[in-house]
């Protein structure tokens, strides 16, 4: 759930573009050898990431530094388009910094949670690792990221001043800053444009509210030959996942403000059990198969048989780069409610204990791929030429006159459709970070999701009792 909200979970994590990909994971090593040159220093070995003068810290990388940095969550040799942009990063960069080495360790997915887990508690993560949003706690609990505040600033990246703070903050703790952003989604309703258009409903005009939901997946519905008019998680954490982005969207809460309580024991909570109890037994709106995971819903809708779900735009990407689909054929509208959305997203965090120069050297090289508008990840002539996807609304962390202009580049390259967006991009609904202890809040909450689409007689009462018993323990355990 792009996310974290899988895995994207994501419950949802999100591997990156590729995101949930399910390959085993490449153990392969780009290593990029570097020019001779002499350099101010050599910082391969550890150091402390707090001893660096704030002064010297907040300085660009000097040219002349020779380090070597490891870096995961590179292209898989699958991904041949992505790993060929990889590779004129790396010779790009090292133009700039020749004494700098980039070792790039391929995996796919980019970050699988028990394999992430293992990694924080040995010690073994990259010098610059991928991490989803929703890890920062845990990565922290496991000592395993530096403190780079004293690092960002303006010099070292520059459009650093345009950049959303929500997504910023995501990645602060205690006003201390340990990563920053690859990319970002946030949620809203996916639609089959055919199918709504078979059902004679406008795609161009897709629903807005719960109750404009039910009555478009009936009409979905009825067209028959195994049609579900719309389809929900309930497994895998992805259902506790959309369970949160549903009540975002209606104005709820998961957990209390201060985050030591549940907070959806209530008319939002049960407004969403209900509903979805209804669309699945008064309506059967929803289809026969249930227990749903991340991806299942992505196979039904590229297949035809399914009209909406809630969803991230790159699922899109999804299922037209895996599953055959054509980008022409779907559209999004905002989260039903529109109060706010959930969104999450990935970053990377450089590995505590290592020296000034390899900190200086990863800000730089995010800096470099990820954060450049215009040029690496928004390089999106590139992009098309490469035959990749363009025209996703996101990822897109800016604002202001940086993302005007990644705006434009974006429309002018464009592969699919905009116009089929118009209706998540016009009036974009608030963001909000997903809770604390979201994994495990997400398990709890797919036995209430779960049991609803499976038992026509579901309490949605005693379930929500229940969930906020088990989730008060989570919280309290923090």
């Amino acid at each position: 759930m792009r996310s974290s909200g899988t895995p994207r979970s994501s419950g949802t994590r999100r591997p990156r573009t590729r995101r949930r990909t399910t390959a085993a994971a490449l153990a392969s090593v780009l290593a990029l050898t570097t020019l001779a040159a002499c350099g101010t220093s050599s910082s391969d070995g550890g150091g402390d990431d707090n001893a660096a003068d704030a002064a010297d810290a907040g300085s660009p990388l000097d040219p002349r530094t020779k380090v070597t940095l490891t870096i995961d969550c590179m292209p898989p040799a699958t991904e041949k388009a992505e790993l060929k942009q990889w590779k004129e990063d790396v010779e790009a960069f090292h133009a700039k910094y020749p004494n700098v080495t980039i070792k790039g360790k391929q995996t796919d997915p980019c970050l699988e949670p028990p394999r992430f887990t293992a990694m924080l508690k040995a010690k073994s993560q990259p010098d610059v690792f991928y991490t989803y949003f929703t890890d920062l706690q845990q990565v922290l609990d496991n000592d395993g990221a530096a403190d780079i505040s004293a690092y960002v600033n303006d010099r070292t990246v520059p459009a650093l001043g345009d950049m959303d703070p929500d997504v910023l903050d995501v990645m602060k703790k205690d006003g201390k800053l340990y990563g920053l952003p690859y990319s970002n989604y946030t949620m809203g309703l996916l639609i089959n444009r055919p199918l709504f258009e078979k059902a004679g409903l406008d795609p161009d005009k897709p629903p807005t509210t719960w109750a404009q939901v039910r009555a478009a997946a009936k009409k979905i519905s009825a067209l028959g030959d195994g049609v579900a008019g719309f389809g929900e998680y309930s497994a895998g954490n992805n259902g506790g996942w959309h369970f949160t982005a549903t009540t975002y969207g209606l104005g709820g809460d998961i957990v209390s403000e201060d985050g030591t309580k549940a907070d959806f024991n209530n008319g939002t909570g049960k407004q969403i059990l209900d509903n979805l109890k209804a669309m699945r037994w008064d309506d059967d709106s929803m289809g026969k198969t249930q227990l749903l995971k991340w991806g299942d819903l992505q196979k039904q809708m590229a297949s035809g048989k399914l009209g909406m779900f809630i969803a991230a735009p790159d699922d899109i990407t999804y299922m037209v780069q895996n599953l055959g689909a054509k980008y022409g054929d779907y559209g999004m509208a905002p989260i039903p409610g529109q109060k706010a959305t959930l969104y999450g997203g990935n970053d990377y965090m450089i590995k505590k204990g290592v020296s000034s120069d390899k900190v200086k050297a990863a800000i730089a090289w995010i800096n470099f791929k990820f954060l450049t508008p215009g040029k690496g990840q928004f390089d999106w002539a590139r992009t098309k030429a490469d035959g990749l996807p363009v025209g996703l609304p996101q990822p897109n962390f800016w604002t202001g006159r940086t993302k005007t202009a990644d705006d434009k580049a974006r429309a002018t390259s464009s592969t699919m459709p905009v116009a089929n967006f118009k209706a998540f991009t016009a009036d974009p609904v608030q963001g909000r970070p997903e809770p604390p202890k979201a994994q495990e809040i997400y398990k709890v909450l797919d036995t209430a999701m779960s049991a609803v689409l499976t038992n026509e007689d579901a309490d949605t009462g005693k379930l929500l009792d229940t969930a906020e018993k088990q989730v008060n323990q989570i919280l309290a355990n923090q």
